[in-house]
């Protein structure tokens, strides 16, 4: 089955995940940094989930599935070990529209996740279309290696190079060029380093003067 890659801002928006378990507890995980509101749908909690819902970073209702738990949903997740339950959930989410992961099921979801490497807005997906988890969380920890924090830095310094060029006469050129200057140094070394002095230089060296390299690199570093 070919699947489209896409990526959604779920930021402020519910996502429903039916069972909590230690699958849930992953799930939950992943979707935290992307800010959405979440609600639990269980009677028990794993110790995972347990100590997400103390931290005050999710909705918990202590009771089993119910018709009606998925209004107002973005996403759903049904994670249960009920095959029962993961169908009346399928059935609501499919009324109802709503984007659909079933753990166990991955033919009968409307969506799936990918195993995914993420540095700041640096983000890379692998997906096997369910055929093979383990050959995607191998892939992950090979790219883990490959793609480190410097490359976070790095899409956030140009990020800022870009909204700095957007506007101007050829700025697409203009950036294309940077971005080759800038990758024929050894900037990405100097982040993996956190060598901040020399990567100053370094980019006052290839930046126009109009463009300030001290607060690129203020503004890089922010939170």
């Amino acid at each position: 089955m070919a699947l489209y890659p896409i990526n959604l801002n779920i930021s402020g928006k519910l996502c429903v995940i039916i069972g909590a378990g230690t699958v849930a507890a992953r799930k939950i995980n992943a979707l935290l940094c992307c800010n959405p509101r979440i609600r639990v749908v269980s009677p028990e909690l794993s110790a995972g989930v347990r100590l997400l819902a103390d931290d005050q970073k999710l909705e918990w209702i202590p009771q089993p599935y119910q018709p009606g738990d998925l209004q107002g949903a973005a996403l759903v997740f049904a994670l249960t070990d009920c095959p029962a339950v993961q169908e009346q959930v399928r059935i609501e989410a499919l009324e109802l529209g709503i984007p659909l992961n079933i753990g166990d099921n991955p033919q009968a979801c409307t969506f799936q996740t990918a195993a995914t490497v993420r540095q700041g807005d640096l983000l890379i997906s692998i997906s096997t279309g369910g055929g093979s988890p383990a050959l995607a969380a191998t892939i992950r920890k090979e790219l883990e290696l490959q793609y480190g924090p410097e490359y976070g830095y790095l899409v956030k310094l140009l990020s800022l190079i870009r909204q700095r060029t957007v506007g101007q006469p050829a700025s697409q050129e203009r950036q294309k060029l940077l971005l080759e200057q800038i990758l024929k140094t050894a900037i990405l070394d100097l982040l993996k380093e956190n060598d901040w002095a020399l990567l100053h230089e370094k980019l006052v060296e290839i930046l126009p003067r109009e463009m300030s390299a001290s607060s690129l690199i203020r503004k890089m570093r922010e939170e």
